[in-house]
Order: C-alpha cells, then sequence, then structure tokens
C-alpha cells in the first residue's frame, strides 16, 4: 500500500507511463502531444481554486497544504492533456492535415477565438456562485465542447468519442488509485460537499470531469491550430 503522502505523486507519474509510450509509437503524433502537454500545463497552476474546497491531496513537501500549489498538478495536467488530444486520433487512424484557406474565411468561423475562450469566461461567470468550484469548471469544459463542434462541425465525432474514450481511460486509472489505496477517496476529497455519488468508489464529479475534459480537450488542437482529420492511409499529414 502506497502512504498517503505518495499517492497523488504516484498516481500522477503513472499518466505519463502511456503518454510516452503514445509518443514513442505513434510518431505522426508527436507534434500534437507535445504542444497540447506544455500549452495545458499551466492550469496545472490553478489548483489553489480547488483545494481544499473540492479535495486536499498530501503532497510533495507537503505544498498543496502550504499553499495551495503542488507539483503533482502539473505532470498529471501534462500526462493528461496530450493523450486525451490525440487518443481519438490514433484509435481511428487519422492524422491532421491543414485546414485550406477558403475554409478558414467561412461564415461558420466567425467566432472562432470567442469558442476558444468560452470555457474561460464560463469558469469565471460561473465561479463565484455558491457552489463547488468543480461544477464550475465542468460546465466550462462542456460550454467549449459544445462552441467547439459548432464552429468545427467536422470535429464532432472526435468530440463526442474523444469523451468517451477519456472517460474510460480515466476511469481505469481511477480504479488502480482506489486499488492501491483503499479510503484515499474518502479521506481526500471533500465528498460533503459534493452530490455523494460514486460509481465503483468514484465520485461522479470526476467522472463528468473526465467527460468533459475529453470532449474538448479532443479537439482543441485542430480547433486552435486549424487543422482538420484525414484518415491516415492516404498520407496526406501536412506541417504547413
Amino acid at each position: 500500500m502506497i502512504p498517503f503522502q505518495y499517492v497523488w505523486f504516484v498516481w500522477a507519474m503513472l499518466f505519463l507511463i502511456p503518454w510516452v509510450v503514445l509518443f514513442i509509437f505513434f510518431p505522426a503524433h508527436r507534434k500534437t502531444m507535445w504542444r497540447i502537454s506544455l500549452a495545458t500545463t499551466p492550469f496545472g497552476l490553478t489548483e489553489p481554486l480547488f483545494v481544499p474546497e473540492y479535495w486536499n491531496p498530501p503532497t510533495l513537501f507537503d505544498l498543496a497544504q502550504r499553499t495551495g500549489f503542488d507539483l503533482e498538478s502539473l505532470i498529471f495536467v501534462f500526462g493528461i492533456s496530450g493523450v486525451a488530444a490525440v487518443l481519438y486520433s490514433i484509435l481511428a487512424h487519422r492524422n491532421d492535415i491543414a485546414v485550406p484557406e477558403p475554409e478558414k474565411r467561412r461564415f461558420l468561423h466567425r467566432h472562432h477565438y470567442k469558442a476558444l475562450f468560452s470555457p474561460v469566461v464560463v469558469f469565471l461567470a460561473l465561479y463565484f456562485l455558491p457552489w463547488n468550484p468543480i461544477y464550475p469548471a465542468i460546465a466550462a469544459m462542456a460550454v467549449g465542447a459544445m462552441t467547439t463542434m459548432a464552429c468545427r462541425p467536422d470535429l464532432k465525432t472526435k468530440t463526442w468519442i474523444g469523451g468517451l474514450l477519456f472517460f474510460i481511460y480515466y476511469s481505469v486509472f481511477f480504479i488502480v488509485l482506489i486499488a492501491s489505496a483503499p479510503d484515499y477517496v474518502e479521506s481526500v476529497w471533500n465528498l460533503s460537499d459534493l452530490t455523494g455519488v460514486q460509481l465503483f468508489g468514484i465520485p461522479l464529479e470526476e467522472l463528468l470531469f473526465a467527460f468533459t475534459f475529453g470532449m474538448y480537450w479532443a479537439g482543441v488542437y485542430e480547433h486552435l491550430m486549424w487543422r482538420q482529420l484525414m484518415p491516415a492511409h492516404l498520407n496526406v499529414r501536412s506541417n504547413k
């Protein structure tokens, strides 16, 4: 059994294993993984918004308890974001190519940047309401996924299936957490301020986080960088 002090660190590090495996064996997706993971890692610095309101995990050097920040969150966000961005593409054998210039000028894309930043706007608008901060986070990612699909209908399949795939992926890791550290959820999560609903010991909020995170991050690279998906066997990937 892993000492509680190191559970969060070990769990965060585990998410790096599939990241490294995918990075090594699927070179066509390395740029996406690297860019998304690096761009997303700073979101780990939002941990003080959730500690101790949502959860209060023991951390290395007791950083979360003393400052609200922790090293584990940066590792965790790096690992999950890169995988979420490419999981569908790898399993569906899709690569990305540049969106043609005429397509970018279509009326449908007039709110391109508004859609990209909609999660931030939604989170800030909802954060100060009298509820746990995890709910604004979930709502923000859900809205981000919906606006992505509104602007980029070609990403609908990747968004929905990407959300489901990451939901399954994250759930497996969470079950491993529960098996390796019994009572960790009850000790660390602020269950009294949440719905209290659990599936196989996983708080409902974690499952909603996984699904909405997977949905939004599945299409964020293509949406941000003006890329579109094509079957990998066509060998038409472009870096332009």
